[in-house]
């Protein structure tokens, strides 16, 4: 008995042990859901806010732009699947990283981009890759995208959480229309 508890239990261990999760703000959270979520090894792409001290939030108080919050995807991965280093290559190439006033038609402080860290390898990561994309030669201007210490996440609202599944139409409108959709066929193709 002892041991089938000690073998559930490691067998436990190892899958949470597997699951992680990221933060990255880049834009319209509807955006980023859809560049993270079809990954293999990613679990769920969440929309919501970090950023901002205030214990409750909400898309109403986030989209003026004075609460401190960004537009974010909190997207949890299976880390013997995808790497840290993946999630953050995808991240790069779905923004523009030079905007410094938020992201294509999307202006403001909530739309800026913005990498979470929640320990020191993944501060470490980020900046280095931060530097890496500075030092090629693919922008002429630097890089705007800040890097924080992550902070508590408010799930968006419900009708937020994979806009670009249920209004796929409007959605493909939208990415197409804010210029997001021929940056980055543009810069990396």
């Amino acid at each position: 008995m002892q041991k089938t508890i000690l073998l559930f239990l490691l067998l436990v261990n190892s899958v949470l042990a597997q699951e992680k999760s990221a933060v990255f703000g880049g834009g319209c959270f509807w955006c980023m859901e859809a560049a993270f979520q079809p990954l293999k090894g990613v679990i769920s792409a969440e929309s919501g806010y970090m950023g901002g001290d205030a214990s409750s939030v909400g898309y109403d108080q986030v989209s003026q732009g004075n609460s401190g919050h960004y537009e974010v995807v909190q997207v949890r991965y299976q880390s013997d699947v995808i790497t840290y280093q993946q999630l953050l290559n995808v991240f790069w190439r779905n923004i523009d990283p030079t905007d410094q006033n938020g992201q294509f038609t999307d202006k403001g402080e909530q739309y800026k981009t913005v990498i979470f860290y929640q320990d020191e390898s993944e501060k470490t990561a980020a900046e280095k890759s931060k530097h890496e994309l500075s030092a090629s030669a693919k922008f002429d201007k630097a890089i705007a995208t800040e890097i924080k210490p992550v902070k508590e996440f408010f799930r968006a609202e419900e009708y937020h959480q994979d806009y670009f599944k249920k209004n796929s139409w409007h959605y493909q409108m939208y990415k197409k229309g804010s210029g997001r959709e021929s940056y980055i066929k543009r810069t990396w193709k």
